[in-house]
């Protein structure tokens, strides 16, 4: 198991835009469809990583404890499917059902949209403001599959709730850690 940081993208950076299908509907899900939300949270997963495997109940809480009409999330899978079956869109799917993920679930075989995050590892997180410029990027928190610290979301939660209240969040960022995103060759 590689362990791989984030890249921490620079706050400020505006969120790029991507039309990708969601695993479970197989419509296409872009920016445009969440233009009014005061916040967008985009994370990159799959379902074969200790890590995420760790943090996935979290994730689908996520989705529970935020309305939709405040936090729009978007979740996106990057990695080779080839090589990953485990990463393609059925099993995908399958995810999102096991988890009850009310948020959609897309694929990004040509991986154009993680190159343009610059997301290195899953999970990474990215938080936009209103103006869907970065707010946050950084660790969902301090667990980890091999330490003894609950699964929480608090740093993650802690931005996407300054954002719904209109206060700055904190710049001090800790980067996420997981696997690596497993590129084509």
């Amino acid at each position: 198991m590689a362990l791989t940081p984030s890249v921490m993208l620079p706050l400020g950076t505006p969120a790029p835009d991507f039309s990708l299908p969601d695993v479970a509907t197989g419509k296409n899900v872009s920016l445009a469809n969440f233009p009014d939300q005061p916040a967008l949270l985009v994370m990159f997963i799959c379902r074969h990583c200790p890590f995420v495997k760790h943090i996935q109940g979290e994730l689908a809480r996520l989705g529970r404890d935020y309305p939709p009409e405040s936090l729009a999330i978007a979740a996106i899978s990057a990695n080779d499917a080839e090589n990953y079956p485990a990463d393609a869109p059925p099993s995908l799917k399958e995810m999102v059902e096991e988890l009850g993920f009310n948020f959609p679930l897309l694929y990004d075989e040509s991986q154009e949209t993680a190159r343009a995050y610059q997301a290195a590892c899953t999970p990474d997180f990215f938080l936009f403001d209103r103006q869907r410029r970065l707010v946050y990027r950084g660790q969902l928190d301090d667990s980890r599959p091999s330490n003894e610290i609950p699964v929480t979301g608090a740093d993650l939660r802690e931005a996407i709730d300054a954002v719904l209240a209109g206060r700055p969040v904190n710049p001090e960022q800790k980067a996420s850690v997981g696997c690596n995103i497993k590129w084509k060759n």
